[in-house]
């Protein structure tokens, strides 16, 4: 009888194990969006403001709407979701023409929306973005 309480305690630590390890896979797997958008990109036109405070050959972050948008050329905008496609964490800061997402690691050109350095795989999605009156106007219908 002696034997029993071992192996009880050696089955619970082990399921106790299991669990946290779940938790772990869940905690990082893609499909987890505690406490962020459930959907990436805007589902309804957005006004960014002035498209000049996009600079020309840079990009800029806009936390807010989660919005990335790089200006390659006078004129010219390509606009991304500035949410991670590892777990949907927000991008944080632009250095250059690469985000960052502070959760894992992850950085993307901000300019094709490609994966850089993972964990995420997935580029960024990309968001239709036009210009009106001065304004960037980003999401459907732009």
């Amino acid at each position: 009888m002696s034997a029993t309480p071992s192996a009880r305690r050696t089955v619970l630590k082990g399921a106790a194990l299991a669990g946290a390890a779940g938790l772990g896979v869940a905690a990082c797997s893609t499909e987890s969006k505690l406490g962020r958008a459930q959907v990436p990109t805007p589902t309804a036109p957005v006004d960014l403001g002035a498209a000049d405070a996009v600079p020309v050959g840079g990009a800029r972050l806009y936390r807010e709407q989660r919005l990335v948008v790089s200006c390659p050329a006078e004129g010219q905008y390509k606009a991304f979701s500035a949410q991670c496609t590892h777990a949907g964490c927000a991008l944080d800061k632009v250095e250059g023409v690469e985000g960052n997402c502070p959760c894992h690691g992850s950085r993307f050109d901000v300019t094709t929306g490609q994966a850089l350095n993972g964990p995420a795989t997935v580029p960024l999605p990309q968001v239709p973005v036009t210009v009106r009156e001065g304004k960037l106007i980003a999401g459907p219908g732009a």
